[in-house]
């Protein structure tokens, strides 16, 4: 492992037809979660669609350590309707390791998609990031729709993260975020 960062920005703007968010300056080095924190509206969002290509950087620039591949789980995604695809077929399409998987979840992959909950479908989206190989995480309100226990799984798979691996977390749960943040970006 070396001590280079997954990622650094610098004094990045991102945004649509214009800036939203920065600039901001930080760097997500291996074996930690960074949580962006701000108001709603703020551009934390945005901030995470840049850095996947879905929106535009306007100044200052990002890059990611030689090698480091990016997994990333979306703020909304809608139960899909009518979908007959069960929870296994999701995951492995996803690339995440079905060995990796919490007791909890193991009990959703013969459920197909559109007969589960709001809360079983974030857990089987946030798992195909958390269970995939990247070394880079990007996760945007992952807490969304969970219950207490998927909360805690969650939460205990984040402070027990590969020494290789990092994670950028959009989060506004504060006990969650001081559960698992190794520190805060304020995004204002």
């Amino acid at each position: 492992m070396t001590d280079q960062p997954l990622l650094r920005l610098q004094d990045i703007e991102a945004g649509y037809q214009r800036p939203l968010v920065g600039p901001l300056s930080f760097a997500v080095n291996p074996g930690e979660v960074v949580v962006l924190q701000g108001a709603n509206g703020a551009g934390k969002s945005t901030l995470l669609r840049a850095l996947t290509g879905q929106a535009r950087v306007f100044a200052g620039s990002y890059v990611c350590a030689p090698g480091v591949s990016i997994g990333y789980q979306c703020q909304h995604s809608p139960l899909p309707a009518e979908l007959p695809v069960t929870g296994a077929e999701f995951l492995q399409t996803a690339g995440a390791d079905l060995a990796l998987l919490p007791a909890r979840l193991r009990d959703l992959l013969s459920l197909r998609l559109d007969r589960l909950s709001g809360g079983q479908w974030q857990l089987l989206r946030v798992w195909a990031v958390l269970a995939q190989p990247a070394r880079l995480l990007l996760l945007d309100e992952p807490t969304n729709n969970l219950d207490p226990e998927g909360e805690a799984l969650l939460g205990d798979a984040l402070t027990r993260l590969a020494p290789d691996r990092g994670v950028l977390l959009v989060c506004h749960e504060a006990a969650f975020v001081a559960g698992v943040a190794a520190r805060t970006v304020e995004v204002a």
